[in-house]
């Protein structure tokens, strides 16, 4: 296991620039350009067994860039899979400071010979989800259940390896959970803004706070609304704010009152866009059940594992991040420092941070 130089730097950050575990990607995907050349489609995975014994024919919707290549033994053997956060679909991937970084010409993913698979998870984008009819009685999905599904998807694909999975958030909890229950699948595994630990203490309180909001909002209804409980997915909005956010530079960005209480009319409007509040509560109850601490050392293929110094949701003073990388023999950690520039917890989309440690790791066999 290596640590990078900036863990050293970023390690001295002040408590207020750090934070705790995985969680919810805030804010709601960008829209996609129109630049880069997709393909959509979906699977139908009939009577999927989910962890709880439910059943249902489950739907996994997905997008592809570039084209896939067959090896001699007729398996696709040029594919990437990238794993979204909580709330967030595959489209999220198009935006200009992922795509633009990742998919051209000598580029880590570069579309001329990467075959890149981006799916919408169990609950999200025109996958199968509460709010297409079921409501509250949903089968109660968790990540075990997303990954599974994840898998099914691909070798309906006629993909039975990767050369990696890389996750955000959730979709990096995904790629913890992927190494150890279908170890050698990915030949590598970048999981980006996430604790290999349960979720707890803070990260699960602000979880529950947003949940019970929703569910206190009369307009609710347990569930069975005719309008959105607007009043609750309010709340939970205002929550999602702040997790997702780098307060050093909303300090800087926003230094007088009158801008910050401007900025905030933004964001409730950016951050509640197209929210269903049945949805959003399966979301993040999903990481309920996670806990991948147990297994770490079955991870044996090479891992980059990057959080950021500003990521409240997932803070670098618990001291967990140190110990874990030692349990994975091939691992890399880096905490990339927080700046003005950084993202917050949404540092793990923005390519520029963390592009060339991913170019390195492609590399590595």
């Amino acid at each position: 296991m290596r640590l990078l130089p900036l863990l050293l730097i970023a390690a001295a950050a002040p408590a207020a620039a750090q934070t705790t575990q995985p969680v919810a990607t805030p804010a709601n995907p960008a829209p996609a350009p129109t630049n880069w050349p997709t393909m959509e489609g979906d699977v139908t995975l009939p009577g999927f067994r989910f962890g709880t014994g439910e059943t249902m024919d489950l739907k996994i919707h997905y997008t592809t860039l570039g084209t896939p290549r067959r090896g001699p033994d007729g398996g696709i053997n040029n594919a990437v899979m990238v794993l979204h956060g909580t709330g967030g679909t595959g489209k999220q991937f198009l935006s200009p400071q992922f795509a633009d970084e990742l998919y051209g010409p000598g580029q880590p993913f570069d579309l001329k010979t990467t075959y890149v698979i981006l799916p919408d998870n169990i609950g999200h984008g025109a996958s199968s989800k509460p709010s297409d009819e079921m409501r509250m009685a949903f089968p109660k999905y968790d990540y075990s259940d997303m990954v599974a599904a994840q898998k099914a998807m691909l070798e309906k694909l006629g993909v039975t390896r990767l050369k990696v999975i890389l996750g955000t958030s959730m979709g990096c909890m995904h790629a913890f959970v992927w190494g150890q229950t279908y170890p050698g699948f990915a030949e590598r595994l970048a999981p980006f803004a996430c604790l290999p630990v349960p979720i707890a203490g803070l990260n699960r309180m602000w979880r529950k706070l947003s949940i019970d909001a929703i569910k206190a909002d009369p307009a609710w209804n347990g569930g069975n609304y005719t309008a959105q409980p607007a009043q609750g997915l309010r709340t939970a909005a205002s929550l999602s704010i702040i997790a997702g956010s780098n307060p050093l530079a909303l300090q800087q960005q926003y230094p007088t009152r009158e801008a910050a209480e401007a900025f905030l009319d933004q964001a409730f409007t950016r951050n509640s866009a197209n929210r269903d509040a049945n949805d959003y509560i399966y979301q993040l109850d999903a990481s309920r059940t996670y806990d991948p601490s147990a297994g770490l050392e079955k991870i044996t293929v090479p891992v980059l594992w990057i959080n950021s110094a500003d990521d409240f949701i997932n803070p670098a003073g618990y001291g967990i991040t140190e110990v874990a990388a030692k349990r994975m023999p091939r691992a890399t950690f880096r905490l990339i420092a927080a700046t003005p520039e950084t993202k917050g917890h949404g540092t793990h989309t923005w390519a520029k941070f963390w592009k060339a440690d991913l170019s390195r790791l492609m590399a590595t066999n």
